[in-house]
């Protein structure tokens, strides 16, 4: 039985699944691209994907790490692949270390240190992206993105031998061409990510906006988190087709969010917002 009420949410062919809300839990999960962006409190229905993005150490958003790998142990899975900054590594190893002397069982776990500009495979064409954000002490985001080879214009009227001759001959007939599926944020105070064509052209943004009312500005600064201000700064340089709103806080009822959020962007932006924790429909 699950674990967990998560929202879900479909674009196109990707399911996003989850819960985020301000400090209870934030774990964002895309299966089909086999990535769990952090991890709350490990919900059941994330068990199998097998690569955790973890953007900081926050336990709302990573208190379900050892559960998350001594669950896919007992599950006879093999271990999950955890990304965290790198200065969170000794800390998440004396947690995984005390957890397994407490449930009498050493926890595996494949534990990847990342920095802004690092690059990990999580599939044959796919991968994920670092790039910093203002929160904590190395906090991090995530690109996931798609790696293809585009033949060259003068190429495309060639038949398969003429092109496998060329490659003999040591010829360069593609360039590399690179597709951002989604970029997700983080808990962060406002970045001019525009700065970052990946993060700017991902087809969809995973981003949090967490403070609306106005008297909530000193709130949003002092925890280096995103007011609705800033977001609707964020939001003018961005091509993004969707944009899935995260980490919303319980001050303000979600119908006033929607609300502020209307009120606040541009017609063509709100059109491709997505409340991630809203149940009722634009």
């Amino acid at each position: 039985m699950p674990s967990h009420n998560l929202a879900h949410i479909e674009i196109d062919d990707l399911e996003i699944i989850g819960y985020s809300v301000a400090g209870e839990e934030t774990v964002v999960a895309m299966p089909q691209l086999d990535v769990c962006f952090d991890i709350g409190k490990a919900p059941d229905q994330i068990i199998s994907i097998n690569h955790i993005l973890l953007t900081h150490g926050h336990m709302d958003h990573a208190a379900g790490i050892a559960y998350y790998l001594s669950h896919r142990k007992f599950c006879g899975m093999p271990a999950g692949t955890i990304l965290a900054p790198e200065n969170l590594l000794q800390p998440i190893g004396e947690i995984i270390n005390a957890w397994g002397r407490l449930d009498g069982n050493r926890i595996p776990v494949n534990l990847i240190g990342v920095k802004p500009g690092d690059e990990y495979q999580i599939k044959p064409n796919l991968f994920a992206r670092v790039f910093p954000t203002k929160h904590s002490k190395g906090s991090v985001g995530f690109s996931v993105i798609e790696k293809r080879k585009k033949l060259k214009p003068e190429y495309t009227g060639l038949t398969g031998p003429q092109i496998v001759e060329l490659k003999k001959q040591g010829i360069k007939i593609d360039n590399p061409l690179e597709i951002p599926i989604v970029s997700y944020l983080g808990d962060t105070q406002y970045v001019d990510f525009s700065q970052l064509k990946y993060i700017a052209e991902s087809k969809i943004l995973i981003a949090e906006c967490t403070f609306y009312e106005d008297e909530h500005s000193g709130r949003a600064q002092a925890g280096r988190h995103m007011h609705i201000d800033e977001f609707t700064t964020l939001l003018k340089n961005l091509k993004n087709e969707h944009i899935v709103v995260t980490h919303t806080t319980l001050r303000t009822p979600m119908r006033e969010i929607r609300k502020i959020l209307k009120n606040a962007l541009p017609k063509d932006k709100y059109e491709k917002v997505i409340l991630f924790m809203d149940k009722r429909p634009r």
